[in-house]
C-alpha cells in the first residue's frame, strides 16, 4: 500500500530535490571558471572582501572542517593566487592574502559569475525578481534553521534514527 504523504510535504521535498540538482554546478568538485570551483572562488571573494583573512575564520565561513578548508586553500596557494602569512598577534595563526595574480583571477571570475547571474536573473520576470529573491531568502533561512535543529556530530550507523523518526515497536511474530 502506498503511504499517504500530505501534499505540502511532497511539494517541499520535491523543491529541495530540484534545488539540490540545480545547484550541482556550484558543488566543490566541479570547475566553474578558470579551473576554479565555486567554493574556491568563495575563498578568493572572502579574502578580497577583507584584504586578508585568518584561516581559522575561513572554516566558519565555509561551514566545513579545518582539514577541508586547508585542502581547499592549498591549490590556490600552489597556483600562486593566495599567500599564507603568519599572523602578527599569534605566530600559530595563518593569514591568507591574495597575490596580484589572485586579484586578477578574482576580477576575471567575477566577469564569468556576472554572466551566470545575469542568465539566472533574466529567467525571472523583472517585476517578480524582488519577490522571488526575498522568498528564496526566507526558504533558505528555514532550511538552515532546520539543519541546525538536527542532531550534529557522529554519523548514525545503520538502524539508528536521527531523533526525527520514531520506529514503531515491532512485536515478535513468527511470520517475520
Amino acid at each position: 500500500m502506498k503511504p499517504v504523504i500530505p501534499q505540502p510535504y511532497q511539494e517541499v521535498f520535491k523543491l529541495i530535490g530540484e534545488l539540490s540538482r540545480a545547484l550541482r554546478c556550484c558543488q566543490q568538485e566541479e570547475a566553474f571558471c578558470l579551473d576554479l570551483t565555486l567554493s574556491q572562488f568563495f575563498i578568493l571573494h572572502s579574502i578580497a572582501g577583507q584584504g586578508k583573512i585568518q584561516l581559522a575564520e575561513l572554516h566558519g565561513l565555509l561551514s566545513v572542517e579545518k582539514s577541508t578548508t586547508t585542502r581547499m586553500v592549498s591549490p590556490l596557494i600552489r597556483r600562486g593566487l593566495v599567500i599564507q602569512e603568519r599572523a602578527e598577534h599569534d605566530s600559530r595563526a595563518l593569514n591568507l592574502k591574495l597575490t596580484s595574480r589572485g586579484e586578477e583571477v578574482y576580477r576575471t571570475v567575477w566577469g564569468c559569475l556576472a554572466e551566470f547571474i545575469d542568465t539566472i536573473r533574466n529567467q525571472i520576470p523583472r517585476d517578480e525578481r524582488k519577490r522571488v529573491f526575498e522568498g528564496t531568502q526566507v526558504f533558505l533561512k528555514a532550511l538552515q534553521d532546520a539543519g541546525r535543529l538536527r542532531p550534529a556530530g557522529k554519523r548514525k550507523s545503520k538502524g539508528e534514527n536521527h531523533g526525527c523518526c520514531q520506529r514503531p515497536n515491532r512485536r515478535s511474530n513468527s511470520s517475520d
